[in-house]
């Protein structure tokens, strides 16, 4: 088959400490890592996710599209390359454009699964720094509405007076220009969960934890923005991650249920990735759905849903091709 892969090449940063701009979008290790999985059987074309991706796509007209573009301007980023290709009615992997688009709102998000009757913990929007009253109790987190890639959710994300809060606030206003969700901080253990199909077909991998007493000391135990790109490198990787999580089988399934009613609630499609933490009950909660889950090639950048398939037998590049099959065969075609 001809295939088209679409994505988005991080540009180089003069500081990641400082300027995480392109933190969401893929290094070319990742993408060449993609392009060599899916030429093992068929022909590859590579598409930047750019202002020039409709006309290389209604030229090139691929038979499916393997798409991890993360997308350029706006708060429904994700969908810009989905939609185009609705409209050129090329199929693809991962999730339509609405989903993406939801997903990436945290707040409409947790709406939807809330209504579903899945746990997620209580929120509030902050669209100025006026509004900043009928809370939840602290301690609290912060995180801008509409980013991924923990993007915006650095260690001082966890805030726990009025003055912390109002600051970190004031930084998602200012220096991201969007709302800032606030939402309650639950203290129990942090899980990331892949899932793979559609359906009955739907195989959830095995449950990887995020170990926060492997962080620096006197860090907020969260999986932030200096945990994951700027403490855990290739050159020093952190024992942060166990996978398979030592759980046991009621938790576990809790976990399980949790995460298959919410990729069923927002419609997810072929794969995604499951933020989960317990709440002072135990209890799973879902922090967030990624449609569009990173998936880093090398074993020592700890890239969770990799590392989740590496458990269960699948290797990089069977993983790859292993979503391009559960695409082909929800769009009826023969790889």
């Amino acid at each position: 088959m001809n295939i088209g892969l679409c994505f988005n090449l991080k540009k180089l940063s003069p500081d990641p400490g400082v300027d995480d701009l392109y933190a969401e979008w893929d290094d070319e290790d990742t993408i060449e890592a993609v392009r060599s999985a899916l030429a093992r059987q068929h022909q590859v074309n590579l598409i930047e996710g750019d202002e020039e991706a409709f006309e290389k796509l209604r030229r090139l007209r691929p038979d499916i599209v393997f798409n991890i573009a993360e997308g350029i301007y706006g708060a429904s980023r994700e969908l810009q390359i989905p939609a185009m290709l609705e409209m050129l009615r090329i199929p693809y992997t991962g999730s339509d454009p609405l989903t993406l688009a939801l997903c990436l709102d945290k707040s409409l998000a947790k709406e939807i699964i809330g209504y579903h009757g899945i746990p997620t913990p209580p929120f509030r929007v902050i669209h100025n720094l006026k509004r900043t009253k009928d809370l939840p109790s602290f301690p609290l987190m912060v995180k801008p509405l509409w980013e991924g890639s923990s993007k915006g959710i650095g260690n001082k994300a966890l805030v726990r007076t009025s003055q912390q809060l109002r600051e970190q606030v004031s930084t998602t206003l200012t220096h991201y220009h969007q709302p800032a969700l606030v939402e309650k901080y639950l203290p129990g253990r942090e899980f990331t969960v892949a899932l793979l199909g559609n359906g009955d077909d739907l195989e959830i991998l095995p449950i990887v934890e995020i170990q926060f007493d492997q962080l620096p000391a006197d860090i907020n135990p969260i999986y932030s923005y200096e945990a994951k790109w700027i403490w855990d490198t290739v050159e020093k990787p952190l024992e942060i991650f166990a996978c398979p999580a030592k759980v046991s089988p009621p938790l576990r399934r809790k976990i399980q249920n949790v995460c298959q009613a919410a990729f069923s609630a927002l419609r997810c499609r072929d794969w995604c990735r499951i933020d989960i933490r317990l709440d002072d009950a135990g209890e799973p909660n879902v922090l967030e759905l990624n449609p569009l889950p990173g998936i880093l090639p090398n074993p020592a950048a700890n890239s969770c849903f990799p590392k989740a398939a590496r458990t269960a037998g699948l290797a990089y590049g069977d993983l790859i091709n292993r979503v391009l099959e559960i695409a082909c065969q929800r769009v009826g075609l023969q790889p």
